[in-house]
């Protein structure tokens, strides 16, 4: 096996499941062309704004992407190259692509509201409450791991046995880099907003400011230790969390499409100018080093197969900006396609490398591996190591810094969400409901926690990650399936993907459970208070998840269930509208 060979494998299933199975479920459901999308029918200007095809399908991959598609690939390569290949491959299009498609099917037409609110009408308001509290878990999570790999790729020494040695030139110019970016994209924002320039002359400036960065962070590299970046990194997340969205993640995104594409298109490149020999062992064991293939390689990698943190996207901003129905197919089934294939493509990174040789070269975390494997591609054609290596490595992190912009938000507003009733008024709210509803107070508390678990490092957070990622995209597809059944479309193919998901995510928190309890019953733990932290959220992820599955069985069993408040709700508006 070689390179090349796997990336033909990946493009020819990814590409024919795209125009066979991804079409076949669009003409099943019903995508209607001609329907008016909630972008047009509630069109605000802010949220709901139509927009061209290109320009979603980048939102939507910039938002999903994150660092998952090429962290899960490489930790779990340690139980051999044709696992990780079979189960992104299979995961991506059976697992993945039908949960996105489906979460953004039900929210257009559901006036583009998100899973929380399709789990309301379908299965309940308790339901929906203990999803809500789930997602806020869940964000905790993604933000602890996440800034612990951004932290990572910016930590400017090498470390030996806990005393710091070298300089690391390349992370001190991403680092550089990564800043200048943030910068230059709160002036891109303030450019987009009041300048009303054409869309030529704002692209123009965007690349000038990518290559301004670049040249910046190569000439000046910042080096500082990785406790200092966590803290960096928490500030910038909590700004980014409470600032409105044109200030900063709008003209993110804008700047990280280029990125992305420039990174998607150089890895494929490199992989077919190198031809990348597979050095690493098809398969390895059922066991690898204490980690049992089922349930690990499943819950490890995440984005790159299955992520419940798509369903949020697909139905919390994506779904308001399309245009025309038969966009959500590549928008959502597309985008996860090619999330697969930027995590095959980091299966081929690290499967090039012979044994031991990555860390030789001083590449110790998963963007590192990534950013080493193609920049050795690439190498081969004569373009520079070091800056190739940089500039993929400040792709990853603007991916893993993107995301976490979007789910400290996510999980900001999940909290306010927990506390606020419709039928009381903001006037009429006590001080412990403004308090806890406060957008400052509720970011803070949710950094604090996540802050907690990033201590504990990303490795051993990842497990749980997945775990409750997975359990997410359980609920996804609960919620998605009971929608199908209400409407009467197709729906049955999705309780196969629903069961192996089930029989993965409760099986991986049980396992957690045990481990954590038992090292710390027996003070065999090393961290007692990492171990406690994950133990709690095991539990009451794990809890929360048996809760609501339970809840969305319930409406998929009984063959005519009783309409639900928000059904009846709903129901009424209709008949009345009809009627007039």
């Amino acid at each position: 096996m070689n390179g090349i060979l796997m990336i033909v494998i990946a493009i020819v299933v990814l590409g024919g499941a795209y125009l066979f199975y991804g079409r076949w479920l669009a003409k099943k459901w019903g995508v209607d062309p001609k329907r008016k999308t909630p972008a047009y029918e509630l069109r605000d200007g802010v949220d709901y704004e139509p927009a061209q095809r290109g320009v979603v399908f980048g939102h939507q991959f910039a938002s999903i992407a994150g660092a998952g598609p090429i962290n899960g690939p490489i930790q779990a390569a340690i139980f051999g190259w044709v696992p990780v290949l079979l189960w992104v491959l299979i995961g991506g299009v059976f697992f993945g692509a039908v949960q996105d498609f489906a979460s953004m099917f039900a929210s257009v037409r559901n006036k583009g509201r998100s899973i929380g609110y399709i789990i309301e009408v379908y299965i309940g308001k308790v339901g929906k409450k203990l999803f809500l509290l789930f997602c806020w878990l869940f964000c905790i999570l993604v933000v602890a791991a996440f800034a612990d790999v951004v932290a990572g790729t910016f930590q400017g020494f090498t470390v030996v046995d806990g005393v710091q040695s070298a300089n690391i030139t390349a992370n001190g110019s991403v680092a550089t880099t990564s800043i200048m970016f943030i910068i230059e994209a709160v002036a891109l924002g303030m450019i987009l907003r009041y300048a009303k320039l054409p869309t030529v002359v704002n692209t123009l400036i965007a690349i000038a400011m990518l290559v301004a960065a670049i040249v910046v962070g190569l000439a000046f590299p910042v080096f500082l230790p990785l406790n200092v970046w966590h803290l960096i990194v928490f500030v910038y997340i909590l700004i980014a969390a409470v600032v409105p969205v044109w200030a900063l993640l709008q003209p993110r995104d804008y700047l990280n499409s280029y990125l992305l594409v420039a990174m998607i298109v150089a890895a494929v490149v490199g992989v077919f100018v190198a031809n990348p020999s597979i050095n690493l062992p098809a398969f390895t064991g059922f066991e690898v080093n204490g980690q049992y293939l089922f349930p690990i390689l499943f819950v490890t990698i995440a984005c790159g197969a299955v992520s419940g943190f798509h369903s949020l996207v697909s139905s919390g901003t994506a779904s308001k900006q399309i245009k025309n129905e038969k966009d959500m197919l590549p928008v959502s089934f597309g985008a996860m396609l090619m999330e697969s294939m930027l995590a095959v493509i980091a299966l081929i990174t690290v499967a090039s490398f012979a044994a031991g040789a990555a860390e030789q070269q001083g590449l110790t975390t998963p963007p590192q591996i990534f950013a080493g494997g193609i920049s050795n591609f690439l190498s081969t054609i004569g373009l520079p190591s070091d800056i190739v290596f940089t500039l993929i490595n400040l792709a990853v992190s603007a991916f893993a810094l993107t995301s976490l912009d979007s789910v400290a938000r996510v999980g900001r507003l999940s909290f306010q969400e927990l506390f606020l009733d419709a039928s009381i008024k903001d006037e009429d709210m006590g001080p412990v409901r403004k308090l806890l509803t406060n957008k400052y107070f509720s970011t803070i508390i949710t950094l604090a926690l996540a802050f907690g678990l990033t201590l504990v490092g990303y490795k051993s957070i990842w497990p749980l990650f997945g775990s409750a990622n997975q359990l997410l995209s359980v609920l996804a597809l609960i919620a998605c399936a009971v929608f199908l059944k209400r409407k009467k479309k197709i729906h049955a193919f999705m309780y196969i993907p629903l069961g192996i998901m089930i029989a993965v995510t409760f099986t991986a928190l049980g396992m957690t459970i045990y481990q954590k309890l038992t090292a710390i019953v027996t003070a065999a733990s090393t961290d007692v208070f990492g171990d406690s932290l994950q133990l709690v959220f095991a539990v009451l992820i794990l809890g929360l998840g048996v809760c609501v599955v339970f809840q969305g069985f319930r409406r998929l069993v009984v063959k005519n269930p009783k309409l639900t408040e928000a059904e009846k709700i709903l129901e009424n508006a209709k008949s009345e509208s009809t009627e007039a």
